[in-house]
């Protein structure tokens, strides 16, 4: 598959790789600690700023990286470099399983929105910023779809979410879904938040007090199984009441934040 300069094939079917083929000089972007193997000769070096803006300058670069921290992203890009004269690739995997969803900026408005921590790489000279939701209530009980990832350019990007991928179209529609499970959208979509029906079924109904409202025209990628759900589950399932072995409290540890 090719489109603007970048071929990339997707390999595996839940635990995915994306396999990017650069040409001599050309590079490509992705989220720090995402790469999962290269050929010699491709140089990889961290840089605060996504390359889309050549004469940002060194407060420029921190202040878009300063950005993305405070979204909970990383502070640096790396970026991958094919210095030889042949074609070489590199390779990029989630870090869990699911779906990785190759997109052509270019077919989407040039924009396109997505959850914190779904980006994976892109051609370089895309653009990678957060964008806060305006709307009151999804401010305080959208979770991380206050602070969303913003992606502009107009070559490949690729984003990854866990579990199944669903694409549903909007055409002046309204469609409602778990918090959790909204995972890039285009521009024309409205954000926002609702309450999930009566007090009963808020309270008790196990959906969650809170649904995202999905309104307007333009495409919405929703996952199957949000991280934070498969955390949850697998903190759940720990051994209560007795100590656990050092393996049990190591995944504890990293699932929980402690």
């Amino acid at each position: 598959m090719k489109c603007h300069n970048i071929d990339y094939e997707i390999l595996g079917d839940d635990l995915q790789v994306v396999e990017v083929e650069l040409d001599p000089g050309e590079s490509v972007i992705a989220e720090a600690g995402a790469m999962n193997y290269l050929n010699e000769g491709i140089r990889f070096d961290a840089k605060m700023g996504d390359g889309s803006d050549p004469n940002s300058g060194f407060f420029g670069d921190v202040f878009g990286a300063t950005k993305r921290a405070l979204g909970g992203e990383s502070f640096f890009i790396t970026h991958f470099t094919n210095q030889t004269g042949v074609k070489k690739k590199v390779a990029f995997s989630a870090p869990f399983p699911g779906k990785i969803l190759a997109l052509d900026l270019s077919q989407l408005n040039e924009t396109l929105f997505a959850q914190r921590d779904a980006f994976l790489c892109a051609a370089k000279g895309t653009r990678i910023s957060i964008a806060f939701n305006q709307r009151i209530g999804a401010g305080f009980f959208g979770g991380e779809g206050f602070i969303l990832q913003k992606l502009v350019g107009d070559g490949m990007a690729f984003i990854h979410a866990g579990g199944m991928l669903v694409e549903k179209k909007l055409n002046n529609e309204t469609l409602l879904v778990d918090t959790g499970c909204v995972v890039a959208f285009t521009h024309g979509i409205d954000f926002d938040i609702q309450r999930a029906g009566g007090l009963k079924s808020m309270f008790f109904g196990g959906e969650g007090l809170f649904l995202a409202a999905l309104s307007g025209t333009g495409t919405v990628w929703l996952q199957s199984l949000p991280f934070s759900r498969l955390a949850d589950r697998i903190i759940q399932s720990l051994p209560m009441g007795k100590k656990p072995h050092q393996g049990e409290r190591s995944l504890f540890q990293w699932f929980s934040g402690r």
